[in-house]
């Protein structure tokens, strides 16, 4: 899966604008808050579809905070504006990766968890684009660093990618190895991710080279669930999982 940045999907030499991100929606816990997730939507979509499903999730001790992508030029679809967490190309994996944009969204999230009390676990979760987000965050946090080199400011306990890919896979192993600290982190970070073998948007080969890669960079708390016969969404099936995965990975 590949991305390239707007300058490259419009044929503009012009510098990136600076985007605004949309509303931000808290599903606050019906229980005694332990966890806080941030978690993102896919592609075209906003906060407010998963906060409700969030919302409905046996997880009583999770706070839940959804934030809706920036509206910004895309080039996959032809330069047409909508929210997206990063600019993204073909499905090549030859195209250039938007680490502008992936930076600038890892960053926004990181800002959300930042404010939460020390006590707190926090993770990251999201659905496609969303996914692609929370992964990209995952190695951040592994590296102690966004790709522009800033420092990565939180500590992450869990990632959940559902239908999504490893932006920027290729570079990883090579940055993790390098450092004994990154090494460790990423060792230690649990992230499940799950695809529908019948994915027409992003197909299931994705998601296996993305826990692939995430392996041999040293990710080694990973699970990779498949669901036979689902296409591109989500199914209860899939989220009870996702339910019995974060109860026993944020230990309640």
């Amino acid at each position: 899966m590949s991305y390239s940045n707007s300058s490259m999907g419009s044929g503009s030499r012009t510098a990136r604008r600076t985007l605004e991100f949309g509303r931000t929606y808290v599903v606050k816990p019906k229980g005694k808050h332990q966890a806080t997730i941030v978690w993102l939507h896919g592609l075209g979509d906003n906060g407010s579809s998963w906060s409700q499903l969030l919302e409905s999730l046996p997880l009583p001790n999770i706070k839940w905070i959804c934030p809706t992508a920036p509206t910004r030029p895309v080039a996959i679809l032809g330069g047409f504006p909508c929210t997206a967490w990063f600019d993204m190309g073909e499905l090549s994996e030859d195209c250039p990766d938007d680490f502008e944009g992936l930076d600038a969204s890892a960053a926004h999230i990181a800002n959300l968890l930042s404010t939460e009390p020390v006590d707190i676990k926090l993770g990251i979760g999201g659905f496609s684009m969303g996914a692609a987000t929370a992964l990209y965050s995952a190695t951040c946090f592994a590296q102690g660093k966004y790709g522009n080199g800033y420092p990565y400011p939180v500590n992450l306990r869990a990632i959940v990618g559902l239908s999504g890919w490893l932006p920027a896979a290729r570079s990883l192993r090579n940055k993790i190895e390098g450092s004994h600290e990154a090494a460790r982190r990423a060792a230690s970070l649990p992230i499940l991710l799950s695809h529908g073998l019948c994915d027409e948007v992003v197909p299931h080969k994705h998601g296996e080279r993305s826990y692939h890669a995430l392996n041999l960079a040293g990710f080694q708390n990973l699970s990779f669930k498949t669901y036979e016969g689902i296409g591109h969404y989500t199914v209860p099936k899939e989220m009870d999982e996702v339910c019995n995965w974060l109860n026993t990975r944020l230990g309640y």
